[in-house]
């Protein structure tokens, strides 16, 4: 399948949830749940380990707020850092907060000094997930996102990236400010256009492609 533009994948979502009604926090349950597999995968088994979730507002954060409660249902140790304001959460991503914390989840929202010095707290897990941002970003990330990123990469731990790893440009792959270095990326419907550019796989590191529910004839009306 042909790569993706930021605009055509905005369509695909936008048919999936007013066309055909499938409701945006089901796209975001089936997201989750894929990454969490992916993760999974690449640790040979979720039982024991320990993943750290670095979430941002958007509906990659709440991706990140599902999967990480079902590597926790698989007996991992998971942690959730939300790098942004809850008020900011999409109303999607809030939902599937609450229902990490009314599951007793270990959960932390962190801002300001608490986000430079991350990478300490990201330093002994097994895995990091990135979830972030996602396509929307346009130029180089500013503020606590970009603090955020570089704590990442700081923490020198491998990295899952929720659909795109952040900072990458979805249709260019240009990386103008700080940028997740991931080992796999875990994309949704099809691989983004900024993926085959020179020197994106530097960022996106292994690229697996999930299907999230969405019909294969929704994803080639976009395309067209």
């Amino acid at each position: 399948m042909s790569s993706l533009t930021r605009d055509q994948i905005r369509a695909v979502d936008r048919c999936a949830i007013e066309q055909i009604g499938v409701r945006g926090v089901v796209l975001m349950e089936n997201a989750g749940r894929q990454v969490a597999d992916a993760v999974a995968d690449l640790l040979g088994g979720a039982a024991g380990r320990s993943v750290a979730v670095v979430a941002g507002a958007g509906n990659n954060g709440g991706d990140g707020f599902v999967l990480a409660r079902h590597l926790a249902l698989r007996g991992a140790a998971v942690t959730t850092y939300v790098v942004a304001p809850e008020e900011k959460l999409t109303r999607d991503a809030a939902t599937n907060l609450a229902v990490l914390r009314k599951l007793g989840h270990d959960v932390r929202v962190l801002g300001g000094e608490q986000i430079a010095s991350l990478s300490d707290a990201l330093g002994g897990a097994d895995v990091v997930v990135d979830a972030v941002g996602g396509t929307g970003i346009r130029g180089g990330l500013r503020g606590d996102a970009a603090v955020a990123v570089e704590q990442i990469n700081a923490a020198g731990r491998r990295v899952v990236a929720v659909d795109i790893p952040t900072g990458l440009d979805c249709d260019t792959g240009e990386a103008v400010g700080p940028v997740v270095r991931a080992a796999r990326t875990v994309t949704f419907v099809a691989r983004k256009k900024g993926f085959d550019a020179p020197g994106a796989a530097a960022y996106t590191g292994e690229v697996l492609v999930a299907d999230i529910g969405v019909p294969a004839d929704v994803v080639g009306a976009a395309r067209s």
